[in-house]
């Protein structure tokens, strides 16, 4: 994912979340996908997918039990 990719994937994911504390980080080296932040923490791994010119982002966040742990 290039530079302007990023912004617009970002740009849409703070207006859809109404969070203006996401970042999307391009991955040292992998240009399929980039890394999801809310601020300082990850949350997940946004792939791109440009199979037959149908270009799609697809969001992978994992939910650990421990992290459901912390919020009894």
């Amino acid at each position: 994912m290039d530079k302007q990719e990023i912004q617009k994937v970002e740009q849409f994911l703070r207006r859809t979340f109404s969070n203006h504390s996401i970042r999307v980080v391009a991955r040292p080296r992998k240009k399929d996908s980039a890394e999801v932040y809310i601020g300082e923490e990850f949350i997940g791994v946004l792939f791109v997918d440009d199979e037959d010119g149908d270009k799609s982002y697809s969001f992978q966040m994992a939910i650990l039990d421990t992290d459901l742990d912390d919020e009894e």
